[in-house]
């Protein structure tokens, strides 16, 4: 209820009149006598209207106007200072038509305030600042009849202004430069979370279309054992046959449709291309994050020496968070683990090391296997033995190769893998 109430813009435009009315006591006088006043009250103003921009403009100056007026009357009044009511309103109509012009001022460049830089806006805002001052002097001279200022008067008035008005604009960009980063944090965070669920997803679908292919040509062979069944004439066996092939048939259609909707989800060219270098860091801060959650403690570093902009990032990156994330898991208490980015010729070349107790010689060729596995929990249940293998069949899908080794520098492995540049670049556009 407080909330809603305080999103109504009536409540805000009052908030601002009585705002401004307070503000506008702290002031100075930096002519002889009472004859005009430089307060805060046309900076919060100028913030105010800067800051609320969905708020009315003018309706806004005219609300803030009328409050100014009636609050510095009836702090005559209660000053008792021998002013009448009537003299009050007469002495403070100038100030409300003040915040009137400023407004109206304000309402003329609303639209282009975004388009402004923080010197032009203080500039534009400054002379809007000085007519409305004028507005003020000219409603003060018809209204008590005091005479105009002479010109270093209103030099040191347009110097006032200036002072101000790029006070606020300072103000307000330092405010917009907060937000902006808030809002860029905001969509990094989110680009973070939709990246580690398309690069997830993206090894399922990956998983999911080769089962497909499996079950194409186990259909297919089904089928043509079946049709060699009727010509033999066992009829039992070929019905059998004929319902397994059926049956396969249906989960195949059915992994189809499952593949369709994933495959919508995990559309790469939908958030658009990202460089190399980014997915290297966003690989190093994921799997800072793994290593925090199994309690390690392990220093990462890179080389990025080559950056280009690809639109395969969400194949390479499950790629090289596959390569990390085993290089953590084989790491214990305490560790390093190098990632490094370069080009060799044609090739690509993307490198993770790690200080953990390697890779025997005699597993290196039965290490990208399915199934195969040389990680154990503490329980002795083995690992999966899933990771390399998709790390195999992404790179073939480029057409490259991938290799492990021992790290002549961390001591532990090194997995290397090489992909054809032009597989990966994405082309310039042409000038």
């Amino acid at each position: 209820m407080g909330t809603a109430l305080f999103k109504s813009k009536y409540v805000q435009i009052g908030l601002v009149a009585v705002g401004t009315a307070v503000a506008g006591e702290l002031k100075i006088n930096p002519f002889d006598g009472d004859i005009f006043r430089i307060g805060l009250g046309s900076s919060a103003f100028l913030l105010f209207l800067l800051l609320m921009r969905k708020l009315p403009y003018v309706l806004t100056g005219v609300v803030t106007g009328a409050v100014v007026l009636l609050f510095r009357t009836g702090l005559d009044q209660v000053m008792a200072g021998g002013w009448t009511a009537l003299d009050s309103l007469g002495r403070h109509c100038s100030a409300g038509v003040y915040y009137i012009v400023f407004a109206c001022g304000m309402q003329f460049i609303r639209a282009r305030v975004d388009r402004l830089y923080p010197l032009m806006l203080g500039a534009v805002t400054a002379v809007i600042d000085l007519l409305s001052n004028e507005a003020e002097l000219l409603t003060r001279l018809l209204v008590t009849g005091t005479a105009a200022f002479k010109l270093n008067e209103w030099t040191f008035l347009m110097a006032i202004a200036m002072l101000r008005t790029y006070f606020v604009t300072g103000i307000y960009s330092s405010i917009a430069v907060s937000r902006m980063r808030i809002i860029q944090k905001e969509q990094n965070r989110r680009i973070e979370q939709m990246l580690t669920f398309s690069s997830g997803l993206y090894g399922e679908v990956f998983y999911l279309k080769k089962s497909i292919g499996t079950l194409e040509d186990v259909t297919l062979s089904s089928y043509e054992l079946y049709r060699r069944l009727s010509e033999e004439g066992r009829q039992e066996h070929r019905q059998q046959v004929l319902r397994i092939t059926q049956q396969i048939h249906e989960v195949k259609k059915d992994s189809q449709r499952i593949l369709a909707g994933l495959v919508k989800l995990t559309d790469r060219e939908a958030p658009g291309d990202m460089p190399l270098s980014a997915l290297v860091h966003f690989t190093l801060k994921s799997n800072g994050k793994y290593a925090e959650m199994l309690g390690k403690t392990i220093s990462f570093s890179y080389d990025i020496r080559t950056d280009y902009v690809t639109a395969s990032y969400v194949s390479l990156l499950t790629l090289m968070n596959n390569l990390t994330a085993n290089a953590v898991e084989a790491i214990g208490e305490n560790g390093m683990i190098h990632l490094e980015v370069g080009e060799h010729g044609s090739y690509t070349v993307f490198i993770v090391a790690d200080s953990g107790g390697g890779v025997a010689e005699r597993d290196r060729d039965l290490l990208f296997e399915p199934g195969f596995t040389t990680k154990f929990d503490q329980e002795g249940v083995a690992a999966t033995g899933i990771g390399l293998s998709h790390v195999r069949d992404i790179v073939s899908m480029f057409a490259g190769e991938v290799e492990v080794g021992a790290s002549s520098v961390l001591g532990g492995a090194m997995f290397q893998v090489r992909i054809p540049t032009e597989k990966l670049r994405k082309p310039a556009l042409p000038m």
